[in-house]
């Protein structure tokens, strides 16, 4: 007892500090930290804001500065990195069209992300942080595969350098009444479905210098995704990608050809010309359309803000759990001060967050400093910042697009069973070809009816029938019916509440169907029961029939 009792107080002690003292013990571990994550999030923020439609690039900055300066200090996570993300832009880029585009579709558009950070605020401060847990696995990584894809197929052009005119849809051009002529300039861009149609008429358009530029620095970002181990895989690759297309775009001389290279301008010049950029106008003008833009921004960026921080929470060293009620009213507060100045809305990215871990970051603080030396860097460093080629940032999304709609991706899906392969494929094609929320909606009742079929019961679909008993240090919890998705929070309530420390034994021969889902919930709860001292036994669902070749897999319980 007594060796326990050591080495319980030893592993508490080596947990770093939060607050003050944490920035203390830890200074030059996430100092380090969050300047490698700066090299990494500028060009990558640069990009996004671009990508999102917004006028000036340098707000996608904004957006950053504000996720590490403040946010960081509010958050209820602390090893995650709060940004802009690529998985955003779809939804940005959206609205700010759906607002007519341009400067007025920006403005109206902030409006949307203030109003939506206002429903994040509210979902965390009513702790619905554990909603993530009601949709389907194979829905969420639909959702965002199809992202992936979007992303892609919009920075296409741009990485070969197509002119803006080329993308906009002829046939939406309104006719000029004085001349009898379609004015182009006035023409709709094409939607993703219009864009694969007329993708090679586009690209056929290219600019060879650019295109050569777009072209290496996609080598390099992907080679180096190759790279398993040695001193060029603690080197950024988007650090790189910016060198050498810096270099290579004043050999070319492309800073002739217009909106080759990033403009951004002085940031003190352009918020003191205009600090407040936000507009409501949309809510009366256009309510429906408004209305849609809300919940967009406030569901999918609260849903991948908070599967980053279960993610996260996954590489800490420390098995540290984050409060995601709390972080998700942190970014909430986030995406009001950068909606009201001019930003896109803030999540905490997987890609940056995975980095700063690598990286050897131990608290909130090096999210801190990540935002510091973005603000430093776009007080002095702005006649570097634009020297950047497009191309080059174009390269890097293509890049992120890839890693969440990547083939491993499709093979991953495929191997947990026919019917989340399914249920993926058809929210990836409903999310790119309609919405993003449809795709979900779609998914989510698409696996509904595959639990069904499978033989749950339409009364389990949404009731969690289960039974807790306690004798000693031992906790059973017999679980009845089915274990889906949809109950799986009424079943969480339970095991979540159970005194920390007990043998606990989870039964799940009784049920009927445990899907892929709620199987791999518990799978998770397991392992941070056992990283709290417990011992978690999961039972009886392996005597049923998988539908894949993984142990997350659905089962069915065999007919005897």
């Amino acid at each position: 007892m007594e060796t326990t009792k050591t080495t319980t107080m030893t592993t508490k002690q080596e947990i770093p500090l939060d607050g003050i003292a944490g920035l203390k013990q830890n200074l030059m571990a996430d100092l380090t930290s969050g300047f490698m994550v700066f090299l990494l999030a500028l060009p990558l923020s640069l990009g996004i804001g671009k990508a999102s439609g917004i006028p000036n690039p340098i707000f996608g900055v904004v957006t950053a500065i504000i996720g590490g300066l403040i946010v960081s200090l509010l958050s209820g996570s602390r090893l995650t990195i709060k940004g802009p993300a690529a998985g955003l832009i779809p939804i940005i880029s959206g609205c700010v069209a759906a607002f007519g585009g341009g400067e007025q579709g920006w403005h109206l558009a902030l409006g949307c992300i203030v109003i939506a950070s206002l429903l994040q605020i509210v979902f965390g401060l009513l702790k619905m942080g554990n909603f993530a847990d009601f949709f389907p696995g194979a829905a969420i990584h639909g959702m965002l595969a199809s992202i992936g894809v979007m992303i892609i197929i919009k920075q296409l052009p741009i990485l070969f350098g197509v002119n803006g005119k080329f993308l906009k849809d002829a046939t939406t051009a309104p006719i000029d009444p004085t001349t009898g002529v379609a004015d182009l300039t006035k023409a709709k861009g094409y939607d993703i479905v219009g864009l694969v149609k007329h993708m090679p008429d586009i690209l056929s358009n290219y600019d060879k210098n650019i295109l050569i530029i777009g072209l290496i620095s996609l080598a390099i970002v992907f080679g180096f995704s190759f790279i398993k181990s040695g001193f060029l895989k603690k080197i950024p690759a988007p650090l790189v990608v910016i060198v050498i297309a810096i270099s290579l775009g004043i050999s070319f001389i492309i800073k002739d050809t217009p909106g080759a290279l990033v403009k951004t301008g002085k940031i003190t010049d352009i918020l003191s010309q205009s600090f407040i950029n936000v507009s409501f106008d949309g809510i009366t003008s256009n309510p429906g359309v408004f209305i849609k833009w809300v919940i967009f921004i406030a569901l999918v960026g609260s849903l991948e803000s908070l599967l980053t921080v279960k993610a996260i929470d996954g590489l800490d060293p420390w098995k540290r759990k984050s409060n995601a009620n709390k972080d998700l009213t942190g970014v909430g507060v986030g995406n009001a001060l950068t909606g009201m100045i001019g930003g896109s809305p803030m999540i905490a990215e997987v890609v940056r967050s995975s980095a700063n871990v690598g990286f050897g970051a131990k608290t909130r603080w090096a999210n801190f400093f990540h935002g510091l030396f973005l603000l430093v860097a776009l007080l002095v460093a702005v006649p570097i910042i634009e020297v950047i080629p497009y191309s080059a940032l174009a390269a890097l999304l293509i890049f992120a697009g890839y890693r969440l709609a990547s083939p491993k991706e499709f093979k991953h899906m495929f191997h947990l069973g026919l019917d989340q392969f399914v249920v993926f494929v058809v929210t990836i094609l409903v999310c790119a070809g309609d919405d993003l929320l449809m795709g979900v909606a779609t998914g989510i009742v698409l696996e509904l009816i595959l639990n069904i079929a499978s033989g749950a019961g339409v009364g389990n679909l949404f009731k969690s029938r289960s039974e807790i008993s306690t004798n000693g240090n031992n906790v059973s919890v017999k679980v009845s019916g089915d274990a889906l998705f949809s109950n799986y929070l009424g079943l969480k309530k339970k095991i979540y509440a159970i005194e920390k420390g007990k043998h606990v034994v989870i039964d799940l021969s009784a049920c009927k169907v445990v899907d892929h889902t709620s199987l791999q919930s518990l799978k998770e709860f397991k392992t941070q029961y056992e990283n709290d001292g417990g011992n978690v036994s999961l039972t009886g669902y392996e005597l049923h029939s998988s539908k894949g070749h993984d142990e997350t897999s659905t089962r069915v319980k065999k007919i005897m």
